[in-house]
């Protein structure tokens, strides 16, 4: 008897050294890498689980869901050298949502980029060209139109009600071979994949998503469109369990911003800071969660509202704000002029703040490599100067190296500058191939003129 147990605690201990050696030397990091591939208003959907089970009975959904996603074939033109006729080749192809019954359809940008033609097949196989209304690549998402009427569309969810763990239906149309679904859960919220993205702040589901499924629709149970997938986190390019989507929160208002105004309204506290678990260890806070202020821009929204330098952000309008991501992702969602009700904590005790968000002006110039926003009175004032426009920050590795952030222009080729309007102004009419002068003044008054050959 016991030579019995002694041979199979061996057998126990060879079988657990041999998973142990697998999950040490076969696992890998995955690694990330993007997938190429009149609005109504919030619809309540009713739905009822399968009559005593305790597993959601995702075929209404379903069957809401596949008939309003697309196909998109993004083709462009293209000129032989050697001949003078044109053809046409096939650019990439991916997803989009119809999100009203005329027609308009939600995609991603890297889907529609650089497109000459645009052609859109329903999942009844009804082919229609569109027409691309708008789009913001720094958040990778666009609106496009096609003529049609009486079509099946998704209506918008509220991203924030999503909870992790919820059930989600991915749904896109990848072949051209009518709409694909598959299921999963939310398996997190707010992620923030690095990307040079003004949402930062990602749904991410283990619902099989693959290239070609861009643009298509995260979805819940209640048919109601939650989110925009757009990448997936894998070392092959192919579905290995992680995949994001923009949250409908943030495509809904890149969307009316579009339809509304021609472009997107971001809205912004005017804060510099980062989430408390990253900060230095000289900083001590009686917190883990939250986002630190370390710096407050006169005149913001958070100037006049009353934030100040060390406060720790934990709330927005009732929203739980854990990592910056979750404050960028909120704030994403909302346009100028927006009021939000901010909760801090300074000195141990909470206080709640009215903030008025600004609007976010930025304009960057490609050709000395760097980003510049309008300058207000404060910024004038202190550099005493009356005119310019303050630099936000590098856009290459040797202007972020010369540390210019908070330094104003006051011309450029000898022409006086007052906002970012006067700027794009002065670079559409130079000669690109021509040396640029420019004209700074730095936050002690020093005032220096480079240029650019």
């Amino acid at each position: 008897m016991r030579k019995l147990f002694s041979l199979l605690l061996v057998s126990i201990m060879g079988g657990a050294l041999t998973l142990g050696s697998y999950l040490l030397f076969i696992e890998e990091e995955p690694v990330y890498v993007e997938d190429k591939g009149s609005i109504p208003a919030y619809t309540p959907v009713n739905f009822e689980a399968v009559p005593g089970s305790a597993m959601a009975d995702f075929t209404e959904a379903a069957d809401k869901s596949v008939h309003a996603v697309v196909h998109v074939k993004n083709i462009t033109e293209t000129r032989s050298p050697f001949s003078s006729r044109a053809g046409t080749a096939l650019q990439g192809t991916g997803s989009g949502v119809i999100i009203s019954p005329d027609g308009y359809i939600v995609t991603n940008n890297h889907v529609i980029q650089n497109a000459s033609k645009l052609q859109v097949t329903l999942n009844n196989n009804e082919n229609y060209m569109a027409q691309v209304i708008g789009s913001d690549p720094t958040t990778d998402i666009a609106l496009l139109k096609i003529e049609a009427e009486d079509l099946d569309y998704l209506p918008f969810g509220n991203s924030n009600n999503a909870r992790i763990g919820e059930w989600v239906l991915a749904v896109g149309n990848p072949f051209n071979l009518t709409s694909t679904v598959t299921a999963g859960i939310i398996s997190a919220k707010s992620r923030d994949l690095g990307m040079d993205s003004n949402v930062s702040s990602f749904i991410q589901t283990d619902a099989a998503i693959n290239p070609g499924n861009s643009g298509g629709a995260l979805v819940n149970v209640h048919g109601e469109l939650i989110g925009i997938n757009t990448a997936i986190t894998s070392q092959t390019g192919s579905y290995v369990g992680y995949a994001f989507a923009v949250p409908s929160n943030n495509a809904r208002k890149i969307v009316e911003d579009i339809l509304e105004f021609g472009d997107v309204q971001q809205g912004i506290l005017g804060i510099r800071g980062s989430q408390v678990s990253r900060l230095p260890a000289e900083i001590e806070v009686n917190t883990t969660e939250g986002v630190y202020v370390a710096e407050v821009e006169q005149g913001s929204g958070a100037d006049k509202g009353g934030i100040r330098e060390g406060d720790i952000i934990n709330q927005i309008d009732n929203v739980e704000i854990r990592k910056f991501s979750d404050l960028k992702g909120y704030i994403g969602s909302k346009r100028p002029n927006d009021v939000v009700q901010v909760k801090v904590l300074r000195d141990g005790e909470e206080k709640t703040l009215r903030v008025k968000l600004t609007k976010y002006e930025v304009y960057q110039i490609k050709a000395i490599g760097l980003e510049v926003t309008n300058a207000s009175s404060e910024d004038l004032a202190r550099n005493k100067v009356k005119n310019g426009v303050k630099i936000t920050r590098g856009l290459t590795p040797q202007m972020q190296s010369e540390r210019l952030t908070g330094t104003l222009i006051t011309a450029i080729d000898n022409i006086p500058v007052e906002d970012i309007d006067d700027v794009k102004e002065v670079m559409a009419r130079r000669n690109s191939s021509d040396p640029i002068s420019v004209t700074f003044v730095a936050p002690n008054g020093e005032k220096q003129k480079y240029v650019w050959r």
